[in-house]
């Protein structure tokens, strides 16, 4: 039998995974929420809406976040499904992506996949039990988005247009899993699957967008494109969907095939052959950390840069969206000293620190999994010390944030050179970009003070992260506490140019910074190589 013993199979993966369901889907279902429910409280009249509504209409808006809907009666649900729909769907996509690659190609190439097929199971069975994981996932989330929102009760919200975002979410994110589930059969590695599956997502958004600025038949053959065309909370079409799940079963059927025509551990694309004899570089330890991690740096760094360009593309309207938007003039302080672009970059910057700060970590915390799959011992046996090891990861890591804020404000500045009469200074971009430094740095520092001491909790620096942005980015519309926002290394930095340098404060952050890298570096000297 093809799918034999699935449902134990499917609890086994319940099991093991049942953290990370709880906290993507507690995550996506709490911002969606927060979202609407800032929408319905900061937008209450009509022409505070409408407001909004104008400035969304330029064509660098629509490539960003797609075609507005009901922009003529924008409600708080037009404006929810307008904003935040296509970057939530984007959410669910990578969600999927690395879960399904997680459960599927990832564990074939550590060998799971074998000793579970040594087992009386199907062979279908092990990708069944993982989709199936995914689809639950996907469905949990978008009915519990759906009951959240229309629990809050917000006028231009109502059941139908909530149940139709939630299916929306799901549909789109059931769309990507099956996406991962190709690229899983496809690729011979869990590293190529996951690139596949990104790259498909990156073209499905570019064409989206190229389509909604031009030609709409681009936008149709992008899984996002036809999914923000159920105008939820407007006119709530239901034919995107029925194209999406359509879609979905037509990748589920192709993924079955492709695993039942295909021996374990090979792929359908097969690896380039390397050379001969390795390159010098792979004779250093820094070499071999970052040969490993080349795809994942380059693609980090390309995704920084178009971030930046994507950003910087909207400058040339900046001061009349935000002569009407009460919101955005709330959260930058609205200070009279400086225009209000000077303001956005400010709030700019921190996102943009934020974002560069995830490659800087995902480069570290790759130390964790080759140490869970016993690599570093190779290392450790043939002399090399455990702070040389740590050291060449930390580097690679600070480099790579580093070239990550440079790439995201070099490609805010040519975008917005473009569209601006006077274009701003490329120096005061980079000195108000890199003095997020220091905050960022300690970030890294949390990430090795816990791969040192508590290697099993290592992931827990994502939340600090994600508390950073919160407080950062919507701290000042939440009304946070002082204390509450302080805890964030990235409230500490001056907001250039707005603010003036502050020579104490940064030393400081450096001292704490040194002091949490050193105290790491002890954890890891001492503990067991294999935490």
């Amino acid at each position: 039998m093809l799918f034999h013993s699935v449902s134990r199979l499917f609890f086994l993966k319940w099991k093991l995974n049942k953290v990370n369901f709880l906290t993507w889907a507690f995550s996506v279902v709490l911002i969606t929420i927060l979202t609407a429910s800032a929408y319905g409280g900061l937008y209450k009249t009509d022409q505070e809406r409408q407001a909004v509504a104008e400035t969304m209409a330029n064509p660098a808006m629509i490539a960003m976040v797609g075609p507005g809907f009901g922009l003529d009666h924008y409600t708080s649900g037009a404006m929810l499904s307008h904003q935040m729909l296509l970057f939530t769907l984007i959410v669910m996509a990578v969600m999927s992506i690395l879960v399904v690659t997680k459960q599927t190609r990832t564990e074939e190439d550590d060998g799971i996949l074998e000793i579970v097929r040594s087992l009386p199971v199907g062979r279908l069975t092990p990708l069944t039990a993982s989709l199936l994981f995914t689809m639950v996932l996907n469905i949990t989330i978008g009915i519990l988005v759906a009951i959240g929102l229309i629990l809050i009760n917000i006028e231009g919200i109502d059941a139908e247009g909530a149940l139709l975002y939630g299916m929306t979410l799901t549909c789109g994110g059931l769309i990507f899993s099956g996406v991962a589930a190709i690229s899983a059969q496809m690729a011979e590695t869990a590293r190529a699957a996951t690139g596949y599956s990104i790259t498909f997502l990156m073209a499905a958004y570019l064409l989206r967008a190229i389509g909604d600025v031009s030609n709409e038949m681009w936008s149709m053959i992008s899984p996002l494109g036809i999914l923000i065309r159920g105008e939820v909370f407007v006119s709530n079409k239901y034919f995107p969907v029925i194209i999406g799940i359509l879609l979905f079963m037509v990748f589920l059927a192709f993924a079955f095939w492709l695993n039942d025509h295909r021996d374990v551990g090979a792929g359908y694309i097969r690896s380039r052959n390397g050379r001969e004899r390795a390159a010098k570089y792979l004779m250093t330890s820094l070499g071999i950390a970052v040969r490993i991690q080349r795809t994942t740096i380059i693609s980090w760094f390309t995704a920084m840069f178009l971030l930046g360009i994507s950003y910087g593309s909207v400058f040339g309207d900046l001061e009349a969206f935000f002569e009407n938007n009460e919101v955005i003039q709330q959260m930058l302080g609205n200070n009279p000293d400086y225009t209000l672009t000077e303001q956005f970059i400010t709030m700019l910057m921190v996102v943009l620190a934020i974002f560069s700060t995830v490659p800087g970590l995902l480069f570290f915390l790759k130390i964790r999994g080759e140490e869970k799959k016993g690599r570093l011992e190779h290392l450790l046996v043939r002399g090399t010390s455990r702070i040389k090891i740590v050291t060449v990861y930390g580097t690679i890591s600070v480099g790579g944030t580093v070239i990550s804020m440079f790439l995201a404000v070099f490609g805010l500045w040519i975008s917005s050179s473009a569209v601006m009469e006077e274009a701003i200074p490329l120096i005061n971009l980079l000195q108000a970009g890199m003095a997020y430094l220091p905050a960022m740095l300690l970030l890294i520092g949390v990430a090795l003070f816990l791969f040192g001491w508590l290697p099993r909790i290592t992931s827990l620096v994502w939340f600090y992260l994600i508390f950073s942005f919160i407080v950062v980015y919507i701290g000042g519309l939440l009304n946070l506490p002082d204390w509450i926002v302080n805890i964030s290394s990235f409230a500490h930095i001056p907001q250039l140019p707005v603010e003036e340098w502050n020579n104490g404060r940064l030393a400081i952050l450096l001292t704490v910074d040194i002091i949490i890298i050193s105290i790491g570096m002890i954890g890891y000297r001492k503990r067991d190589a294999a935490g």
